[in-house]
């Protein structure tokens, strides 16, 4: 399967100023299976070591981690020569191993023609609470993330639909009804299965949406272990309880967090470390309410106001046990759900190309779902579940603020008409 991460990594093998990569992200996003991957593809050879299957490892590092020291008994170990720019060095799991993180300072000063890619699952979490430093400034830092809806398209076959979104993206003009209706059908089933590639590549074979839940449920109990694995023992219950009840805050009306609904009487004291967990392992996303809408909008956010998204739409809709095709048809029953989870997709396909998004209320209710800095412009965007786009929070905004254009997305077509573009759903990768 097609990852646009495989673009990335080919960049960073070709530049001068290549830096050992530290490529994070969540649990079962493919970082292993993608770097494995390239090293086929672009080296002669791969040097591979697991920390978490391989516990020995950690002590190599404990004696001296120069890599004058390290590589001769890398190779001993891996059972292959280990050669400068011809090998990639790969150290998974790395998380378990915080000298072999700090070891990545010796190799960017003394060994830079080694080429070396470390991953790790939890990695967020083992830096901040690392007694070893971090190596700030001697590493190229990337997240992966799960399979956009472009990727996913891919993986179904279908290559010149895709081409077809991003020209009519470009241009403003309608994609064919059929095509539209085939593009929407995709966008459903990407809620359901979601973008982990297991999932996504079972989908891809069978077609089965039951076995791609019971995937999705191992996952998700992976994530449950690890909170409980890499976790602070009086912190274990507060943060599966978080992680529990985002389903439900994403089912109300208002979707912003309340640490009330995590439990009766709850503050921020109580949870705020529960979600910092969430957030640095990569399982949850928070985006922050901003009060003023200049640049930096980083300046202007409220910390005490934020929404929480999960990191994929298959497991959101595995942990609240959803039916497929309950989604597949947008049944009456699910209509309480439907914003939040449509607004948890957007945020998935903004967060992997690169945006930070935030969101923005008025003194008097009206709210936009997300403002992005678009090609140096911010830029709000409106998010509709279905082809109803009456939106007068939009109209609100772009009275007041007068931004360049906004985007609506919905279920309806492309079109651009009074400075709003018109996106579908499924194109929401495009931006």
């Amino acid at each position: 399967m097609y990852r646009k991460i495989m673009d990335f990594l080919e960049a960073w093998k070709k530049n001068k100023h290549r830096k050992p990569l530290i490529l994070q992200g969540a649990r079962q996003v493919g970082k292993t299976y993608s770097i494995l991957e390239f090293g086929r593809k672009y080296y002669e050879n791969v040097a591979y070591f697991n920390f978490e299957t391989n516990p020995g490892l950690n002590k190599t590092f404990e004696e001296d981690i120069s890599p004058a020291y390290l590589i001769p008994i890398l190779s001993h170990i891996s059972g292959q020569t280990i050669l400068s720019e011809k090998t990639l060095i790969v150290f998974d799991e790395v998380q378990l191993c915080e000298r072999a993180l700090t070891s990545l300072k010796y190799f960017c000063e003394d060994a830079p023609n080694y080429h070396i890619i470390v991953a790790g699952s939890l990695l967020g979490v083992a830096v901040n609470r690392a007694r070893f430093s971090f190596p700030v400034g001697k590493v190229d830092i990337k997240t992966l993330y799960p399979m956009d809806m472009e990727e996913f398209m891919l993986a179904m076959g279908m290559e010149s639909l895709v081409a077809d979104i991003r020209k009519c993206f470009d241009t403003n003009m309608p994609l064919p009804s059929a095509l539209h209706n085939s593009a929407m059908q995709l966008y459903r089933q990407y809620l359901v299965v979601g973008g982990m590639p297991e999932c996504v590549m079972q989908f891809a074979d069978t077609k089965d949406y039951i076995f791609v839940r019971h995937t999705q449920d191992t996952i998700l109990a992976c994530y449950l272990n690890d909170m409980s694995k890499y976790n602070n023992l009086n912190e274990i219950k507060k943060t599966r309880l978080t992680y529990d009840n985002i389903t439900v805050q994403l089912s109300r009306q208002n979707t912003r967090f309340q640490y009330k609904l995590v439990k009766k009487g709850g503050r921020a004291s109580e949870f705020e470390n529960a979600i910092e967990w969430l957030c640095l392992s990569g399982i949850v996303s928070q985006v922050y309410k901003v009060e003023q809408i200049k640049k930096p909008l980083e300046n202007y956010r409220n910390i005490d106001a934020f929404k929480i998204y999960v990191s994929d739409s298959g497991l959101l809709c595995a942990k609240k046990n959803l039916a497929a095709n309950d989604i597949l048809y947008m049944v009456e029953e699910i209509n309480d759900f439907k914003g939040g989870m449509t607004e948890n997709y957007v945020n998935i396909q903004l967060a992997i190309n690169g945006y930070t998004p935030y969101y923005w209320e008025s003194a008097r209710g009206a709210e936009i779902d997300f403002i992005i800095q678009r090609n140096g412009t911010l830029i709000p965007i409106e998010v509709k579940s279905a082809d109803n786009t009456k939106a007068k929070s939009l109209k609100v905004y772009m009275e007041t603020y007068k931004p360049d254009y906004a985007i609506k997305l919905s279920a309806k077509n492309f079109g651009f008409e009074d400075n709003k573009k018109t996106v579908p759903l499924y194109a929401a990768f495009c931006i």
